[in-house]
């Protein structure tokens, strides 16, 4: 039986979020490899934007002891 995306999405959407983050991942990989070094040209872009905001002091970054706090608040609790 070939399920439609809109019914794997729908099953996919009831799972936790942790078996979602899994099948993401999962999903993103498989994607055409050809693709693969234009995404991470464009990770290392937003890297640099990112860096360059920290550094003008546009955005003040917060220890990662704190950001994993935040999340595990967010997601886990």
């Amino acid at each position: 039986m070939i399920m439609r995306v809109e019914d794997i999405a729908e099953v996919a959407l009831d799972l936790p979020s942790e078996a979602r983050a899994l099948l993401a991942d999962r999903l993103v990989e498989s994607l055409d490899p050809a693709e693969d070094g234009y995404i991470h040209s464009l990770w290392v872009e937003e890297a640099k934007n990112r860096l360059d905001q920290l550094r003008s002091g546009e955005v003040k970054g917060i220890p990662g002891e704190a950001a994993m706090n935040r999340l595990r608040k967010k997601y886990v609790e």
